[in-house]
C-alpha cells in the first residue's frame, strides 16, 4: 500500500512511501518515483539553518530571529526531517530512535530495552491501563514497553509516514490489540482531558517550539494523579553558548536532529512546575560522575565507534564512522546513477554532521540526551496551567 502524499503546513509535499517496504534500498528506490517531492522537502529543511551561516566567511551568527522563525516553523521543520530520515535511521539505528545508558557486557540491543523499560517501571505501568507515547516515532519502545508491561499504549506522532509504519508494524508483530499510534500534534493533542493513566517520552519533546507547550498538553490529557517520565535533550552547565566552538557543536546537534533551540536542565524544570507539575524526581543518566559511570560505556559510543575484535561492536558497524562513511559513498553513487532522488546524499551528510557533533558534545558533555524525571499531575488538578491561569 502506498500511501498518498501528505500536504503539511506550508504546501510543501512529503515524499511518498509504502510502510509495509523493510529494505532500505527498496524504500530509496520508491522514493525516486517523486523525485521533484523529495527534493522540495529537503531544500525546505535547509532553509532553516541557512540564515545562521554568514555566506562570506561560514561563520556561524545565530541570533533570536533565526531561532524564533524555526520556532514558529518547528511542525513543519521536524515533519520534513522525519520524513527524510526515518529510513536511514532504521537502516542504521534500528527501530527505537534513541540513545541509551550503554552498560558494559550487554548488548546494544538490550540497553535500549532496558531504557524504555526503565520508564514502565517508573510509571508502575501494568495490564489495563491506559499510556500516551508522546512523540512515538516508528513504535519500537512503545511495542516493547506495552511487551514489558501489558498496558495499552497510544502513540502521538504527527509524521504520516511514521504513524502508518507503527500501525503497521504492530499489527504484523501481533499486537496492534494493546498498540496503536495516531497523527497528531502534541503541542495540541487530539485526546480528552484526564484520559490517560500515564504518559513518557523519550526524546521527542525537544522537538516542540516550547517545552511550555508540550508539557501543558501532557498535563491536560493525564488523569490527576497520573504521572509522565521522560528523557529529554538538554543543554549542561558545562555548556557555555559565548564559546564559539561550543556554540557551533550544539548549533550541529540542532541542526542535524531538527530542534530549534535546546533547553537547559533549569528551564526544563521550570517549564514542568509552569504547567503545573509536581516534581518527584530527575537526574542526569549521561552524567560522567553518576553513581553507575564505571559500569557504562560513554552512550554516544555506538556513533563514534570501537574496533575491538567484538562481534557486538561488529554488529554496529553502520552506525560508526566507517560505517556512515560507507553508507555516504553507497547513497552518492546510487543518486549519481539516479537510482535516488536527488537530495538523498545532503540527507546522509545532514546525519553525518549530527553524529559528528554528537560525539563532540558527548565528550565535553555538553548536553545530554537522557536527562531523566518523572512527574506528577496533583490528584486537585483539572487542567493545565498557563502563565498562571488554568484552562
Amino acid at each position: 500500500m502506498t500511501r498518498v502524499a501528505v500536504q503539511p503546513t506550508g504546501g510543501v509535499p512529503t515524499p511518498v512511501q509504502d510502510p509495509k517496504l523493510s529494505g532500505f534500498l527498496s524504500r530509496l528506490k520508491v522514493k525516486n518515483t517523486d523525485t521533484a517531492s523529495h527534493k522540495d522537502t529537503v531544500d525546505s529543511y535547509y532553509k532553516y539553518w541557512d540564515s545562521d551561516r554568514n555566506v562570506s566567511t561560514t561563520t556561524l551568527v545565530e541570533d533570536e530571529n533565526s531561532v524564533a522563525a524555526r520556532r514558529a516553523g518547528s511542525d513543519k521543520l521536524t515533519n520534513h526531517f522525519y520524513d527524510l530520515v526515518t529510513d536511514f535511521y532504521e537502516y542504521g539505528w534500528g527501530m527505537s530512535f534513541h540513545f541509551a545508558r550503554m552498560f558494559k557486557e550487554t548488548t546494544f540491543k538490550n540497553c535500549v530495552a532496558q531504557h524504555e523499560d526503565f520508564l514502565a517501571l517508573k510509571l508502575g505501568l501494568k495490564p489495563g491501563m491506559q499510556c500516551v507515547d508522546v512523540g512515538c516515532g516508528v513504535g519500537g519502545p512503545l511495542r516493547e514497553i506495552a511487551k514489558f508491561s501489558g498496558a495499552t499504549i497510544t502513540g502521538l506522532n504527527n509524521n504520516a509516514y511514521q504513524v502508518e509504519r507503527c500501525n503497521h508494524l504492530a499489527k504484523h508483530l501481533g499486537l496492534s490489540s494493546i498498540c496503536k499510534a495516531q497523527k497528531g500534534d502534541f503541542q495540541a493533542m487530539p485526546f480528552p482531558a484526564a484520559s490517560f493513566d500515564a504518559a513518557y517520552a523519550i526524546e521527542a519533546t525537544c522537538h516542540a517550539a516550547r517545552l511550555e507547550n508540550v508539557y501543558g498538553e501532557i498535563f491536560r490529557v493525564l488523569k490527576p494523579g497520573s504521572k509522565f517520565s521522560c528523557y529529554e535533550w538538554l543543554t549542561t552547565e558545562r555548556y557555555n553558548p559565548n564559546d564559539p566552538k561550543q556554540l557551533k557543536v550544539i548549533h550541529d546537534v540542532e541542526e542535524g536532529n531538527s530542534i530549534s533551540k535546546l533547553y537547559t536542565i533549569p528551564q526544563c524544570l521550570a517549564a514542568l512546575r509552569s504547567v503545573g507539575f509536581e516534581i518527584e524526581e530527575y537526574c542526569d543518566l549521561a552524567d560522567p560522575n553518576s553513581p553507575l559511570a564505571d559500569a557504562q560505556d560513554p552512550w554516544y559510543l555506538p556513533l563514534k565507534g570501537s574496533y575491538s575484535l567484538n562481534m557486538e561492536q561488529i554488529g554496529r558497524w553502520r552506525m560508526t564512522p566507517i560505517g556512515r562513511w560507507m553508507t555516504d559513498k553507497m547513497v552518492f553513487t546510487l543518486e549519481t546513477a539516479r537510482l535516488a532522488p536527488a537530495g538523498t546524499r545532503k540527507v546522509s551528510s545532514l546525519l553525518n554532521l549530527a553524529a559528528d557533533a554528537l560525539v563532540a558534545a558527548g565528550e565535553q558533555h555538553l548536553m545530554t540526551p537522557m536527562f531523566y524525571f518523572t512527574v506528577r499531575k496533583p490528584l486537585n488538578a483539572t487542567g493545565a496551567i498557563t502563565n498562571g491561569v488554568g484552562h
